[in-house]
């Protein structure tokens, strides 16, 4: 088991949330410039989400008892190279970055939530820290959703469709893009219209939005320019390979991202939020933990349908 230094819990996993970064890192983070991966260092635990039961606390951690349920983004980006060890039956979990369980989800709900959830947040609704993105210039900032039009590419993956969901709690008009087989899934959580890509192309019919949430983001995410009006904005979820920048300019659209942070206090705005049923996790599939590489080799099939997530016995 894990030793717990000062502002940690040790968390009994009873559920853990597959996302992207796990197989960059199962890959040796491949996909970012040679001077931007991360030494990594062997052996090697993946995973970020859990969603558990407090097994033991720190001295100095007040506000979490041990028989607690919890659910967390562990260590991330802090950890991303191997530092946050989720795939596993214990973690130790700094109590900042941690919230309770939604008391009206099963943990394998609350395991599909944290970083997805915590992304579509941070890029949409409240940033929540002040670390500098060193691919722009300027702070990313959120824009108001109330009455406006946004489209969200990548509508049925895991921050896809908490993004439509955020997007229409706040008042929006939510355009999804996703392709076909996802449209009943995306009308039940709140879009508006649903464009099916593998039929149209969203930037030769789609004219004047608000925002454009790329959950898929790299080099293609420039053709969503023509889809906004002067003064939207474009947030890629990914953005590297972005090359419209000067098109952006001259179209009066800001381009802005930012990357996920851990966040105790703002998973606990979340909980409330899935507690009620107003954001919910849709699970793709389920995996037990010894069966981790299957849910990678889902994960590499694509179309996933929200969230994979791994139970631990």
């Amino acid at each position: 088991m894990p030793e717990l230094d000062s502002g940690e819990v040790l968390v009994r996993v009873h559920a853990v949330g597959v996302n992207p970064p796990d197989w960059y890192l199962r890959d040796g983070y491949k996909m970012l410039p040679p001077e931007w991966q991360p030494p990594v260092s062997f052996p090697l635990i993946l995973g970020t989400d859990v969603s558990g039961v407090i097994a033991a606390v720190a001295e100095d951690v007040t506000g979490f008892a041990v028989g607690d349920e919890v659910f967390a983004m562990v260590r991330f980006p802090t950890g991303l190279a191997g530092g946050s060890r989720a795939y596993a039956e214990y973690v130790s979990v700094p109590a900042a970055e941690m919230a309770r369980k939604p008391a009206g989800i099963d943990h394998m709900q609350a395991a599909a939530a944290p970083m997805s959830l915590l992304t579509a947040w941070q890029f949409m609704i409240e940033l929540g820290h002040d670390v500098q993105n060193p691919l722009q210039p300027n702070r990313h900032e959120p824009v108001p959703l109330e009455g406006k039009t946004v489209l969200v590419n990548g509508a049925a993956g895991g921050v896809g469709h908490f993004a439509v969901q955020l997007a229409k709690w706040r008042g929006a008009r939510v355009i999804a893009v996703a392709s076909g087989e996802h449209t009943a899934m995306l009308r039940d959580l709140g879009a508006d219209e649903v464009i099916d890509y593998t039929q149209t192309a969203a930037e030769d019919v789609v004219r004047d939005v608000d925002l454009v949430i790329d959950a898929v983001g790299g080099p293609t995410s420039g053709r969503f320019l023509r889809t906004l009006k002067r003064g939207g904005a474009l947030f890629p979820v990914f953005p590297l390979g972005f090359s419209g920048s000067e098109e952006a300019e001259k179209l009066g659209v800001t381009v802005s991202s930012t990357q996920v942070r851990s966040s105790g206090a703002q998973l606990a705005e979340l909980a409330l939020l899935l507690d009620a049923g107003t954001i919910r996790a849709v699970i793709d599939s389920t995996y037990p933990l010894a069966e981790a590489r299957k849910a990678h080799e889902r994960a590499a099939a694509g179309h996933i349908r929200g969230k994979i997530v791994l139970t631990v016995a």
